[in-house]
């Protein structure tokens, strides 16, 4: 994937490691961060997220801090990072009012 080269939608484990990664943070506190802030009910592992990890910098929406240690890279989301969360924040807000809109009238049609 070039760099700058746009991810067109988010799975869920890529949104989640970028929600992360709007506060600097290495691998493992991403993974204890996605799961606090799921409740659990959302894990990314370690060779889930180092994968993720080199798509997100291979497309330049992270980058690893410069003075991080090496055996501890801290990542964080860079400012196209962010654009594109915004993006994809608006896009699964669409999807979930569009549902919301079907389900209630479905619930009418059956009365």
């Amino acid at each position: 994937m070039a760099k700058g080269k746009s991810l067109d939608e988010l799975t869920d484990p890529v949104f989640y490691i970028l929600v992360a990664l709007v506060e600097p943070r290495h691998g493992y506190a991403i993974m204890q961060y996605v799961e606090e802030e799921t409740e659990g009910t959302f894990k990314i592992g370690p060779a889930t997220l180092y994968t993720i990890i080199k798509k997100l910098l291979d497309s330049g929406l992270i980058e690893a801090e410069p003075d991080s240690d090496p055996r501890r890279k801290t990542y964080v989301a860079t400012n196209y990072g962010i654009s594109k969360l915004e993006e994809e924040v608006e896009r699964r807000s669409r999807m979930v009012d569009l549902a919301t809109i079907v389900l209630q009238t479905r619930g009418r049609k059956g009365q």
